[in-house]
């Protein structure tokens, strides 16, 4: 009988995740600061058209969150068949992937159009609907692009080469810069359209990065050998439909967090610009911050998996993820102490207007309270998932964010009266309550994981 294999030394185990994790937090914070653009730009251009932003990113990212949380089954399913070999199936897989994305950028495309017009029954202020909807009518062009762009991403990502997606990353922030304050303030030939000029510029960056990748993939050497654009394929349900039943249970897992922010920003919409205003500045740099923990969840991911596919047992898988623990903690008090000594720095970049700064300020107060249970809890849902465990910490998960989560924050900032400040309440509640759940259960199931099971899970 051969020898069990060797644990990785906790600092061993530290580097390579943070090795791992380095491109996929590059990749998050350059789709991060495509809210950061625009929310500076939004926010020189006037308070309304902040308001109108935040209102419109709101409900753009929200259905987006399933589509984009679906197509994350290509990189498993790549990756798989990259790394058994099986080189000849991944364009096929590939092809059939791009018409699941075209089919859910169209279906999104119609549902934004709808969305865009029943603004106000959503019970959002009159002041902000005119630019929100003209914001709206305007990035929802760039939706099937986006889609398309996140399956070459995913496909690139698969077979472990990250660098094409931070570059087109970035290469779209410096498309979105120019062309938006084109657009919003108007320049030369290009009329004055605030809120919908911005709308209309992160179209035009997310086509230009959907035909860049395109054409990165059909020339680049490193491709050549999968074939993926060497013919036409019709759709095949077949290839379909075992991407959708692994991606729709991801897709609603997506949606459980990312709907609280979502959905927190509608509810203080209603309570007027200045708060719609104070709170998309706030939550943008929150979301950047979180930037950091998602892509070394991500990464967690990858080293628990990788310890149970080479059976290490309970010892293995727990080193991993506490090698992610590590990271996290020490990015999340770098980001706590920065937002704690610097939000009214950060305030000044996005707006000057001095009510909308002086919430701002005191929400980024908030924001760094939540940065330990944010993190944390990212982290362990990354680390389950490594372990194959997603259905209870999705309910767990759902009862953190929602029950109490809304709950609270929507008793206090709507119930009580306490405004934007209540309604963060209850984010650094539910934020809490998620890390100790999925930590907890973290620790419980890797707890059991023995080498027989580990063989079971890896397969």
């Amino acid at each position: 009988m051969s020898s069990p294999p060797a644990i990785p030394r906790f600092g061993h185990e530290v580097r390579s995740t943070a090795f791992l994790a380095a491109p996929l937090v590059a990749g998050h914070v350059a789709t991060g600061l495509i809210g950061f653009v625009d929310s500076v730009i939004a926010g020189h251009h006037g308070t309304n058209t902040l308001a109108a932003v935040a209102v419109g990113t709101a409900i753009f990212w929200l259905p987006l969150m399933v589509p984009m949380g679906t197509l994350m089954a290509v990189p498993p399913s790549v990756s798989q068949l990259d790394g058994e070999g099986r080189h000849a199936e991944v364009g096929p897989l590939f092809r059939q992937a791009l018409w699941l994305a075209a089919g859910l950028g169209a279906l999104l495309l119609v549902l934004l159009t709808l969305l865009a017009n029943a603004l106000g029954p959503l019970g959002i202020a009159p002041d902000i609907v005119p630019g929100a909807t003209a914001f709206l009518h305007g990035i929802r062009w760039g939706v099937p692009a986006l889609t398309l762009y996140f399956c070459m991403r995913y496909l690139s990502d698969g077979i472990h080469w990250t660098l094409p997606t931070m570059l087109f990353g970035f290469g779209g922030l410096l498309v979105l810069v120019p062309t938006g304050y084109a657009l919003a303030f108007g320049w030369g030939p290009f009329p004055e359209r605030g809120a919908g000029g911005l709308g209309l510029a992160s179209a035009i960056m997310m086509w230009l990065q959907a035909l860049g990748f395109a054409t990165y993939l059909a020339m680049s050497k490193r491709f050549a050998g999968y074939a993926l654009f060497s013919r036409f394929d019709p759709p095949r349900w077949s290839k379909i439909g075992p991407l959708l039943r692994t991606g729709l249970p991801i897709g609603v897992t997506v949606t459980m967090e990312g709907s609280l922010f979502v959905v927190t920003a509608l509810l203080i919409g209603r309570l007027g610009e200045i708060e719609a205003a104070a709170h998309q500045i706030a939550i943008n740099v929150a979301a950047l911050c979180f930037m950091v923990p998602f892509g070394l969840a991500e990464a967690t991911t990858v080293r628990v998996g990788n310890a149970v596919g080479r059976g290490l047992g309970s010892a293995g898988v727990r080193r991993a993820g506490f090698a992610g623990l590590a990271l996290v903690l020490a990015t999340q008090t770098l980001s706590g102490i920065a937002l704690l000594l610097g939000h009214d720095h950060v305030v000044r970049a996005y707006t000057q207007d001095a009510a909308v700064a002086s919430l701002a300020g005191a929400l980024l107060l908030y924001a760094a309270a939540f940065q330990f249970p944010d993190g944390i809890q990212a982290l362990s849902a990354g680390a389950l998932r490594g372990l194959k465990d997603t259905r209870v910490p999705m309910f767990l998960a759902a009862a953190a964010y929602w029950g109490v989560g809304m709950a609270l924050g929507a008793g206090l900032g709507l119930g009580l009266g306490w405004g934007p400040k209540g309604m963060w309440i209850g984010l650094i509640a539910g934020l809490s309550v998620a890390a100790v759940l999925l930590g907890g259960r973290f620790l419980r199931t890797s707890r059991r994981v023995t080498t027989p099971l580990a063989g079971r899970l890896s397969q």
